[in-house]
């Protein structure tokens, strides 16, 4: 059985073969071709947040493979009544093939996963996001080839995304460099795991040092669902927007991502996400693939195992 809970769980080249399959698979759809991997298997969809992207992605990709998708918030299911993860998960395991679950907790991940009998994939948790950092690790490759020895930089809070991001700096051996305000700061542990691998983590507070000579610029929302203070975090972090003036630090050639929803203005401005250097809507049609080729592997379906 193969979760994909998160990135520090796997090596460079495994995750590298899920994002060849994933380039395989695109370039099938693009010509119209859905092969049938996933025919008579399930995917049991749990959201406990919010999603556009998430849901849309995981269900068309399931569905792109010959299988079905069973979709349900916690406020659906027994969840929401007491029922534990435990109990919620061996039930599952007798009527689906794999569990997609996008929660709060990190911790529920792992409960799910070990009582689960089927396949757990962290479609995002307060602490990190795994699969959105395959579809942005695949928009890059697509752009620009291997990301080895490049600088990204990331601005404004130290979130999820953020989290995996240091994973994947780690993994990939690019250098990583991080600029929020005091309070926002990355997860120290994650930081210091990736490290002692060898990664170039930055932190700063100055995000002009940041982006100098970088060749992606990455940013997110400034208030995350479930965040309070809203209006004290977004003063707080203007200074980390990212702006046409702060891309001219950044190589001429560099990239911008944002994984979306985007508030637009203030953690980024029109001029730059709607400028030739963002990529936002790859990334974002990149998790259709990049998921596709998750479960592919969760499952064992096709190129995935041979």
């Amino acid at each position: 059985m193969r979760n994909f809970i998160d990135l520090w769980d796997f090596s460079k080249d495994e995750l590298q073969s899920i994002l060849e399959l994933a380039k395989k698979l695109k370039e099938q759809t693009r010509k119209g071709f859905w092969n049938n991997w996933a025919q008579n298997k399930s995917l049991s969809m749990i959201f406990e947040k919010n999603s556009t992207r998430t849901r849309y992605s995981f269900e068309l990709a399931m569905k792109q493979l010959g299988g079905e998708t069973i979709v349900t918030s916690s406020r659906d299911m027994q969840l929401g009544r007491g029922e534990t993860l435990g109990d919620t998960a061996q039930v599952l395991s007798r009527y689906v093939d794999a569990v997609m679950i996008r929660t709060d907790d990190h911790n529920k991940i792992f409960e799910m996963a070990k009582y689960s009998d089927v396949p757990i994939i962290n479609a995002l948790t307060d602490f990190s996001h795994p699969c959105q950092i395959m579809a942005d690790i695949m928009t890059w490759q697509e752009h620009r080839g291997d990301i080895e020895g490049k600088k990204a930089a990331w601005f404004g809070d130290g979130n999820n995304v953020c989290t995996s991001f240091i994973m994947a700096a780690a993994l990939w051996k690019f250098d990583f460099y991080i600029a929020t305000p005091k309070g926002y700061e990355a997860d120290s542990e994650v930081i210091k795991w990736a490290r002692q691998k060898g990664a170039n983590i930055v932190e700063t507070s100055e995000p002009q040092n940041a982006a100098q000579n970088a060749d992606l610029i990455l940013t997110d929302t400034f208030v995350s669902m479930g965040d309070e203070n809203t209006k004290n975090r977004i003063e707080e972090m203007m200074k980390y927007q990212v702006n046409e003036a702060l891309m001219k630090q950044a190589k001429d050639n560099a990239l911008f991502m944002h994984c979306l929803p985007a508030h637009r203005n203030e953690e980024v401005t029109d001029g730059v996400i709607d400028s030739v250097q963002s990529v936002v809507f790859d990334e974002a049609e990149n998790r259709l693939h990049a998921q596709k080729a998750i479960l592919c592997y969760c499952l064992g379906l096709g190129e995935s195992h041979e």
